[in-house]
C-alpha cells in the first residue's frame, strides 16, 4: 500500500557570525578557490567528453 504525505514542514535556523579577520580578503580567497574548483570541473567534463 502506498504511503501518501500530504503536508510537509520544513523549518530552518540559520545563525550566521560575522568573522573577526579581515573578511574582504578572506571572502576574495573563497572565491577564488570556488572559481578554481568549477574550471577544473569544467575541464574535466570537457575531456571525457572528447574521449567518447
Amino acid at each position: 500500500m502506498p504511503i501518501e504525505i500530504k503536508e510537509l514542514h520544513i523549518k530552518v535556523n540559520v545563525d550566521e557570525k560575522p568573522r573577526s579577520q579581515n573578511p574582504e580578503k578572506i571572502k576574495r580567497n573563497e572565491r577564488d578557490d570556488l572559481i578554481a574548483a568549477c574550471v577544473e570541473q569544467v575541464l574535466e567534463i570537457l575531456s571525457k567528453k572528447e574521449e567518447r
